[in-house]
């Protein structure tokens, strides 16, 4: 029984590990190299924003002083802030000497039916629209862009004749629990969405990150407008996935030229952050719930506990390959965070902690509390 549950781990983790699109391999986009040579085009890029006094006077600085061919035209849709978003906005497009391309747009009270990000993403799109944009580039209030950044997506969207592209921005990753919980959660989400599989025609797969967007209008159009999403959670993936539905083609990758500039500082915060949306990942089901827990057992704690508890040599040894190939799995993305490789020997208690926010988020639905974001409940329990 134990050697079965052992080969079993490890045939999981050479299928992971050889057949799932190599999907742990960091594959940095070249920035320069994409970058250079790229035509002239207008960007629209639409910033939705929710008392983020904090962070977005970074992000618009950071979009008004990008470099290369590129003209980029911001709409901030202002969400209702009561911290003075828009005003600090304005005062950072002021700074740069470009306060015409900015235009702040005092966001429309949410409609049934709509999430508000993607009501004020809507509201910006539509006075986007105007300007005939070449592309739109959908980005979070809290992404700092790198100067050729917008140039570099441009350059994979039109090298590649890809539809949407979309960077996977550096997460903040400087405390404690930053360093241990952060670069495996880029981990996880490309063992969900393998980025080769997502840029391939002969998959389905299709993802986005919301924070750095970049998109053809007639895309958009074709796949339904921003309304078809209108109430999704996870909103990047399901554009993703409506762009490549209706024959558009997708690309996402890492980058360290785009950065998240919100900190999450504490393993409370982070569980948060993930508690938002797993129970969405996994269609309020509680069937998938309990495979997704039992699955996450096998693949990451049989494998160490096996190998350390079984006592019986040949499980001690498949196990032991199986731990070995899930520790090198996750070397590479903590690389790219700039630790130390020995950080991977613990992705058997950081998964745990994914489990425990997973369960958190089922939870939280449950009781009415779904997707919790800037004081607005997103994703409640239906009631019938």
């Amino acid at each position: 029984m134990l050697i079965s549950l052992a080969a079993l781990t490890l045939a999981v983790w050479l299928y992971l590990f050889l057949g799932r699109g190599f999907f742990w391999q960091v594959d940095l986009e070249k920035t320069d190299a994409a970058a250079s040579g790229t035509k002239s085009a207008l960007i629209a890029a639409i910033v939705p924003a929710r008392n983020e006094a904090a962070v977005i006077a970074t992000t618009i600085t950071s979009l008004l002083n990008q470099k290369g061919n590129q003209n980029v035209q911001i709409f901030l849709v202002d969400d209702n802030s009561s911290d003075g978003t828009a005003e600090l906005a304005r005062r950072a497009a002021t700074s740069t000497g470009k306060a015409r391309r900015l235009a702040v747009i005092s966001g429309e009270p949410l409609p049934p039916g709509w999430s508000g990000k993607l009501w004020a993403v809507e509201q910006g799109v539509a006075a986007a629209k105007n300007t005939n944009p070449d592309f739109l580039l959908l980005t979070d209030a809290d992404i700092g862009h790198g100067p050729s950044s917008v140039a570099a997506l441009c350059g994979i969207a039109e090298s590649g004749g890809f539809d949407l592209v979309s960077f996977m921005a550096k997460l903040y990753c400087r405390s404690f629990a930053e360093r241990v919980l952060i670069p495996a959660f880029v981990y996880f989400f490309f063992q969900l969405y393998p980025p080769r599989w997502i840029a391939s025609s002969k998959h389905k797969t299709a993802a986005a990150a919301g924070g750095c967007i970049l998109l053809r209008p007639v895309a958009l159009e074709r796949a339904g407008g921003i309304s078809v999403i209108r109430g999704e959670v996870i909103d990047d993936c399901a554009l993703a996935r409506a762009v490549k539905q209706s024959g558009g083609r997708v690309w996402l990758g890492l980058t360290e030229h785009a950065r998240s500039i919100r900190p999450y500082g504490s393993f409370a915060e982070i569980g948060r952050m993930i508690s938002r949306n797993a129970f969405n990942q996994l269609q309020h089901s509680t069937l998938l719930l309990i495979a997704a827990l039992l699955g996450m057992s096998v693949v990451y704690l049989l494998p160490p506990a096996l190998a350390l508890f079984s006592g019986n040599p040949v499980a001690e040894v498949l196990a032991g390959l199986a731990w070995l190939l899930m520790t090198v799995s996750l070397v590479p993305v903590v690389r790219f965070y700039r630790l130390n490789p020995a950080w991977s020997l613990a992705l058997p208690l950081i998964a745990l902690f994914y489990m425990a926010a997973s369960f958190h988020s089922a939870f939280r639905y449950w009781t009415g509390q779904g997707g919790e974001w800037k004081g607005r409940f997103q994703d409640p329990a239906r009631q019938d």
